[in-house]
């Protein structure tokens, strides 16, 4: 199993989980749609050759964001981040992907 946490702008909060969620990420037991959220902060400067969502190239932006955390089983990471691609407004999407470890089976 893996958690995938990734970043996105109000705008689109709910359509990308929508994509995620339709790619079986977010399923824990007889549960599905799961995941964790919080706003805060992101920033960055799209740099000469970027095509930004948000903001101009050289300039420092600054915009609210969601993290967004959810689970997802081995055989789902390629098509979880492919739908996090397509469904995510911005040019790189920025992502954390971890793999979990069961403590019953150490």
């Amino acid at each position: 199993m893996y958690k995938l946490c990734f970043f996105v702008p109000d705008s689109h909060l709910e359509p990308v989980k929508a994509a995620l969620f339709a790619a079986g990420a977010g399923r824990i037991g007889d549960y599905d749609s799961c995941c964790w959220q919080t706003l805060g902060t992101g920033q960055f400067r799209p740099l000469a050759g970027a095509n930004p969502h948000l903001g101009q190239v050289g300039q420092v932006e600054r915009v609210e964001e969601w993290k967004v955390e959810m689970v997802l089983d081995d055989d789902l990471v390629q098509s979880t981040l492919m739908a996090l691609r397509t469904a995510h407004p911005y040019e790189e999407v920025a992502y954390d992907l971890w793999r979990l470890v069961d403590p019953d089976k150490l």
